[in-house]
């Protein structure tokens, strides 16, 4: 799976857990959203070793799963750029965030990485805070939880009551990914911010 850099490449690198025992926790939406993108495009996630990630592409589009744990995401989004000539800004990362409401989604081109320890990883890889993101509301009606309990939570699965909701902003966020790779950040944030 080489070939791929042009100005208009775009990678959209959802952030999770590889393995079966993290596929329906709230530490995984991001990769179920790249997973939705690859099926939109009946295409298969295959191995990119060198960068230890599943991928697939279609076109000047790469849609990656880190399979490097959740807080070493760095690596594989840093040899994606270093092996494909990328500018930060061609890589969106998809991730979770406790701090927003389940169902919410909310695109920056840059920033900190707000206590999330998969994007800070992105980040100091790439030596850049320049770095798009999507982030996808998995917090709780009562906001997340602290300590070690903020731990369990993410790693938790989502409650029966929650999968409807879970199943839209994970569509809602292919979409916004979709139009952030065609259009650009400001479009997708002026359409699915909020």
């Amino acid at each position: 799976m080489a070939e791929l850099p042009s100005e208009r490449t775009r990678v959209i690198v959802g952030l999770g857990n590889p393995g079966t025992d993290y596929v329906a926790t709230r530490h995984n939406v991001g990769f179920r959203v790249v997973e939705l993108l690859a099926e939109r495009q009946r295409v298969d996630m295959g191995d990119l070793r060198a960068c230890r990630a599943r991928g697939a592409k279609v076109g000047d589009r790469l849609w990656v799963m880190p399979q490097t744990y959740m807080n070493r995401s760095g690596f594989t989004v840093r040899c994606l750029v270093e092996r494909y000539n990328l500018e930060p800004e061609q890589v969106l990362i998809v991730y979770d965030e406790v701090h927003l409401a389940l169902g919410r989604l909310r695109l920056r081109p840059k920033g900190s990485p707000a206590g999330h320890r998969g994007l800070e990883s992105v980040l100091e890889a790439l030596g850049t805070d320049l770095v798009p993101r999507l982030r996808l509301g998995v917090g709780g009606e009562d906001g997340p939880p602290a300590g070690e309990d903020l731990v369990d939570f993410v790693l938790a699965p989502f409650a029966d009551a929650e999968h409807t909701e879970v199943d839209a902003m994970v569509a809602r966020a292919a979409d916004a990914c979709e139009m952030w790779a065609a259009q650009g950040i400001e479009a997708a944030m002026q359409s699915y911010n909020g």
